[in-house]
Formats: C-alpha cells, structure tokens, sequence
C-alpha cells in the first residue's frame, strides 16, 4: 500500500470521527485532496484510493496538471482555491469546476463572462472568500462585505454560488480555531435564512473550511468541505508561484 493510499486512510479516519463527536454523518462532508505542488503522478495515485476531488492554488501549475490527467477528466473534480489575479481567470474559467478564493466582483465578473465562452462545461461553481482572522497577508473579505458581494455574485450568469471559504489565522489553540470557524458558521447561517427565496442563493450549502492541523474543530463548526494537502500528499519540499 502507498503512502498517499495510507494517508487518505487516516485522514478519511480522522474525518469520520470529528464528524461523529459532533454529531454529524460523515458523508456530509466532503474532502478536497489539496495536491499543489505536488506531480500529476500523485494525483492520479490518490484517485486510485478513490479521491476524485482535488485542490490547486496556482494557476499555470495546475493547468499543466489538468492536462497532463485529461483522459481521467470525467473522473475528477478540479477546484480552485488560491488568490486568482484578473490575468488567470480565463484559464480558471476554462478548466476548473469550482472556485473558492472569490473575494471581489471584478474576478467573479471575469469568471461570469469567460466561463460562458465554453458551454459545455456548464456553470462554475463558486464561494466567497472570508478573511475572518483580519491578516494583512491573506485574501478575502471582512465579515460586513459578505452578503454585498455574495448578492452580486448570485446574479451573475454561468455562476452558481456555493458558499463561503475561510482560511483563519493558523493556532494551536483549539478554541480559538473554533471560534474563527464559528463566526464564518454564523454569517453562512444567517445569508442562507435571510435569502432563502432568492433564486441565486438555491444551491447555497458549502463552508469551505478546515486543513491538515485544525480540521476537528472546523468539523465541529460546520464545514462541508475540508481543505486537506500534506496530511495526504506529505509536506512540501518548495511552494510555486
């Protein structure tokens, strides 16, 4: 047995039992093998342990991936989820099936316009981007922009909005991790019942949150999508950009 295979065994362990101290299924909550930096060759070994969705940051890395596994294409699900500057959209819009990392209009107008050029692919499914921990260094939106960009990314056509995706401030701290996680929960809980007849908002039923070192308490909090890149591919020896 592999290593990637053993990993994902252990990570898939630690995911149903989070999800069963909160009281949770675990089918409710999906993992996302985060795989930047790491080869084509992993990736297609960790499909063979039955993943199918996988997470890249970096835009020409992971086309060039994207290309090298296109015969195994209709098995995978391909997810953006690092900043996205205006000159990468179209290749986003192109060969991605969602986006997490949107944290302003003009990126999700982009992705709205380019993503239309190729019908086939159907609508990107999208989330917006909370900088809940307030860090200079990360992407995303304060708290109180929330529900004005994800009302404009709603209306979008070629768009489906998801969700919210947060990358808290990294701790040791068991309560403190939750308690960033539980203000994302909060404002998720509170966009999905104050817009539950607003058509753009149908298919609003993602928190993406939660990595390798805190992905219990972003279970205990809610999150239906799990972040996870070295607790299955190893840690990484050099970051791209």
């Amino acid at each position: 047995m592999s290593q990637i295979t053993t990993n994902l065994m252990l990570v898939r362990r630690r995911l149903e039992l989070a999800a069963l101290a909160a009281k949770r299924e675990p089918e409710d909550i999906q993992l996302l093998a985060v795989s930047k930096t790491f080869p084509a060759i992993a990736v297609e070994e960790a499909m063979h342990a039955g993943q199918t969705a996988f997470g890249e940051n970096y835009v020409q890395e992971a086309v060039e991936k994207i290309q090298q596994l296109v015969k195994l294409r209709p098995w995978l699900e391909w997810h953006f989820i690092g900043p996205l500057q205006s000159n990468k959209t179209r290749d986003v819009a192109e060969h991605f099936d969602w986006v997490h990392s949107i944290d302003r209009l003009k990126i999700a107008e982009r992705l709205s316009a380019q993503r239309g050029e190729f019908p086939d692919l159907g609508e990107l499914q999208v989330c917006v981007q909370i900088n809940v921990s307030e860090e200079e260094s990360k992407s995303g939106i304060a708290l109180e922009e929330v529900e004005t960009l994800c009302d404009a990314v709603a209306k979008l056509p070629n768009l489906v909005l998801r969700g919210l995706m947060a990358i808290p401030a990294p701790s040791d701290d068991v309560s403190q991790q939750r308690r960033a996680f539980a203000a994302v929960r909060e404002c998720f809980v509170g966009l999905k019942a104050k817009h539950s007849n607003d058509l753009g908002y149908d298919f609003f039923d993602t928190l993406s949150m939660g990595m390798s070192d805190d992905m219990e308490a972003a279970i205990a909090e809610g999150s239906t999508m799990l972040r996870v890149g070295s607790a299955i591919f190893g840690k990484r020896d050099k970051i791209k950009i």
